[in-house]
């Protein structure tokens, strides 16, 4: 997961910092000798959140109060200010054992005030996997502009995360992507530290971790709807919420009124190896930003030209490779090798503004200095991006993102084969391959409790992508199209952005959506904006 960007707008923060949570691109293990221990409970599987015993969840009296838990809890007090309320629903830990152990969802609520008019309630989901949205209705509320006042805005923060009942592995990062680097010894150091982080989180809470998957989040929005008294809930789910939307979907059907899925997902590209289909659009968006860097020299110093400015980018990887960098002065004193580097990049590459270009060139100028043996000081947003990736401070973000992902599909097991991908690839790829190949937790994970789920229901869903994307490539979008054709696809060409809706200040995109919220209508057919 990609630590936290401060920006004035909390949900497009929680889609970065959850932007490479599906960089969780190829998780493996670490020797084919290392055996995975079953899970102390094996859970039974249910086909959906039907099952005797759930109505008193369904029909559960949710609290509404206020968002603030405590004097220091700015975005509850913000929420509180803008007239959002807050509620715990009350779960399942195992919808196959419902009188058994439970646990809390995070719920917020900004209700409709135009009621005469009211469509009824859509549910949020920021993304990740692992990503809150109880922050989020506020700024949904603005993007939805007029239709926003006929909605109650639900945001939800996924079991185990955020607000809701916790899951921390008390890990030593809140970001486990690394690079493999230069050799065959890097490989091996991150087979052990993936082990590492696997046996952490199996230690602490191998009695929570099969049911932390998306199916049970699923499970747990149709308990929402029941909650909150709607026949059928809408639904705005960006990235890994597409995802996410596509599985509710498919597992009640005809519970849901009209879905949004904004950096869509191709469930059967989902998974701990996503992020290799994305290197190409990644490569991309790094040379796009040379360029734009090179306009800006006198600022950022890193060259001229597109070729000098990756020629940076290549010594920086070089220098970091001989020697760990060394950032910041004080406490905030970090040191900087070739795991982090592309990881660095990679982080803000999936935002075309100029906003996100500039953190990407203070990042790459920091990084320069320090190769040049140079002190280099940190912007508040990279020491926080330094904190998150290299410390335990991000902990519970990185440890329930990764057991999402790796609970609900599984990896390969040889480390074998992700030194031979990453072998095969280098010298096509060789900043991003040894990163998007790279071994991960989840190889050692144990195997996942239900099957992934299949796509064999249609869904009038409007689909929205970016040509560009590069976390998301656009042809899992055009796949899941076409298993969906009911949907329709609102496509910006050009962009190379991961999330529009709201965020990218494309009125094309917005106009379109909130047309389809107020009316409930699908375009005729699909439809292109301009940049």
């Amino acid at each position: 997961m990609t630590p936290p960007n401060p920006t004035p707008n909390p949900a497009r923060t929680v889609r970065r910092a959850s932007a490479a949570a599906l960089a969780l691109a190829a998780c493996l293990t670490a020797t084919p000798a290392t055996a995975v221990t079953a899970p102390r409970t094996t859970p039974r599987t249910t086909p959906e959140a039907t099952a005797p015993g759930l109505d008193r969840y369904h029909r559960q009296h949710l609290a509404w109060g206020s968002c603030a838990i405590g004097p220091d809890d700015t975005t509850g007090h913000d929420l509180d200010k803008a007239g959002v309320q807050c509620a715990d629903a009350t779960v399942p830990l195992d919808y196959a054992d419902p009188t058994g152990r439970t646990i809390t969802v995070a719920l917020s609520r900004l209700r409709a005030t135009d009621t005469r008019h009211r469509i009824g309630a859509i549910l949020l989901n920021n993304g990740g996997p692992g990503g809150t949205a109880v922050e989020s209705p506020p700024h949904i509320r603005e993007a939805m502009k007029g239709v926003g006042a006929r909605y109650d805005i639900i945001g939800f923060d996924p079991r185990f995360v955020g607000r809701s009942t916790p899951l921390d592995c008390d890990w030593p990062t809140g970001m486990f992507f690394r690079s493999a680097g230069p050799d065959r010894a890097g490989f091996d150091r991150q087979i052990a530290f993936q082990k590492s982080l696997a046996d952490k989180c199996r230690a602490t809470n191998a009695d929570v971790l099969p049911y932390v998957t998306t199916r049970n989040t699923a499970r747990d929005m149709d308990v929402i709807r029941g909650a909150l008294g709607e026949r059928k809930i809408s639904y705005l789910g960006y990235s890994y919420g597409s995802y996410l939307g596509t599985v509710y979907s498919q597992m009640f059907p005809g519970r849901y009124d009209r879905m949004v899925l904004d950096g869509v997902i191709n469930p059967d590209d989902y998974g701990p190896l996503l992020l290799r289909d994305t290197v190409g659009e990644n490569e991309q968006a790094l040379v796009a930003w040379a360029d734009w860097a090179a306009a800006r020299h006198d600022t950022y110093r890193l060259g001229r030209t597109r070729t000098q400015v990756l020629a940076t980018v290549d010594r920086v990887a070089r220098a970091a490779a001989r020697k760990p960098l060394t950032l910041g002065t004080g406490a905030d004193t970090f040191r900087i090798d070739h795991t982090h580097v592309p990881l660095l990049l990679f982080m803000s590459l999936a935002d075309d503004h100029d906003e996100t270009r500039a953190e990407l060139g203070e990042t790459v100028s920091a990084l320069s200095e320090a190769a040049k043996g140079h002190p280099a000081g940190l912007s508040p947003g990279f020491a926080e991006a330094l904190r998150f990736i290299l410390t335990g401070e991000g902990s519970q973000a990185g440890s329930v993102q990764t057991a999402i992902i790796c609970g609900d599909r599984a990896a390969p097991r040889d480390p074998e084969s992700y030194w031979q991908d990453i072998e095969r690839d280098r010298a096509a790829h060789p900043l991003f391959a040894p990163m998007t190949d790279n071994i991960l937790p989840c190889a050692f994970w144990d195997r996942p409790a239900e099957q992934p789920t299949r796509v064999d229901k249609d869904v009038p869903a409007l689909l929205v992508a970016a040509t560009g994307d590069p976390r998301t490539s656009y042809r899992g979008t055009l796949k899941l199209h076409a298993e969906l054709p009911a949907s329709r696809l609102v496509t910006v060409e050009g962009a190379r952005r991961h999330g529009l809706y709201g965020e990218y200040g494309n009125a094309c995109v917005d106009d379109r959506v909130n047309r389809y919220l107020a009316t409930g209508k699908l375009p005729a057919e699909d439809l292109t904006c301009t940049k």
